[in-house]
């Protein structure tokens, strides 16, 4: 039996029938009982107990679907298989009614981490920081956009002339970001990859870096990366919570975060896209 094996087995109760690696971080594993469950790997310290908790908040709100959470322990992950469909666009009016529902669900806090959920955490393969605050812009700025502004300086990805343009958006954020909203209960990392289609016509969302923040980050970061159906999400959405006005203008501020995130993980393009929405946004 692997390592693998014996993981799930220890985490589900059930004996393990077989597995099938799907990367060198993933593996289907089959159970006794037929049901097939997926176990990730990951060797960043916390990173089992953020993923674990941040789903079981999401799941906590009774709207958006999530594979159910069998158990980690450090390095490792056990959750339901999402069998695969196609997107469509009732799953996708579904899917934006249920997200309009996690966000009321709430936070306590901008930058709150979920309960259990260790306050470093991650976005995808970068370092997430949970920090509590009460005023978004000045969090924002603060906990999302500078750290990683002044790490791609600091690894060359971005010039130090460069950044005074973020730097000045930054400064101008409480006139930029629409009117004040409460904390809203965010999946985080909600790019399309993240957002399963499943065979049941219902999407279940995957990956998460949940915390509490404003929901239209959300909604950015569908955007930013193409999700399938995007206009019906944001109809379903809209029917339940509309959107404060001019939000289509601050989408470039809300993915700003994002992609100095994958500046710092994959380069100089994203670094220009990120100079691009600050100017775009100084530039209202």
């Amino acid at each position: 039996m692997t390592v693998r094996s014996e993981v799930v087995a220890r985490l589900t109760g059930r004996a393990v029938s077989d597995e099938r690696p799907l990367s060198g971080a993933l593996a289907e594993v089959t159970l006794d009982d037929g049901r097939v469950v997926v176990v990730k790997r990951s060797d960043a310290p916390g990173a089992a107990r953020a993923e674990a908790a941040g789903l079981r908040w999401l799941a906590a709100a009774g709207s958006v679907r999530v594979p159910a959470v069998h158990g980690h322990e450090e390095g490792w992950l056990v959750i339901d298989r999402v069998a695969h469909g196609r997107p469509g666009p009732e799953a996708a009016v579904r899917l934006g009614r249920d997200l309009a529902r996690l966000h009321a669900a709430g936070a306590p806090a901008f930058g709150a981490a979920p309960p259990g959920g260790p306050a470093d955490a991650y976005i995808g393969l970068a370092p997430m920081r949970n920090e509590a605050g009460t005023d978004w812009p000045r969090w924002y700025a603060g906990q999302r956009v500078l750290p990683y502004l002044r790490r791609a300086v600091d690894e060359g990805t971005l010039r130090s002339g460069e950044a005074v343009v973020v730097e000045r958006l930054c400064e101008r954020l409480p006139e930029l970001v629409g009117p004040a909203e409460p904390p809203a209960r965010l999946h985080g990392d909600l790019w399309s990859g993240n957002v399963l289609w499943a065979a049941d016509g219902h999407v279940r969302l995957i990956d998460p870096a949940a915390h509490g923040g404003h929901r239209e980050t959300d909604l950015a970061m569908l955007r930013l990366f193409g999700c399938p159906c995007l206009e019906r999400v944001l109809d379903g959405y809209q029917e339940v919570a509309p959107l404060a006005d001019g939000w289509a203008e601050r989408v470039g501020v809300h993915q700003l975060f994002p992609l100095l995130v994958h500046a710092v993980l994959f380069g100089r393009g994203y670094a220009e896209q990120a100079l691009a929405v600050a100017r775009s946004a100084l530039a209202r």
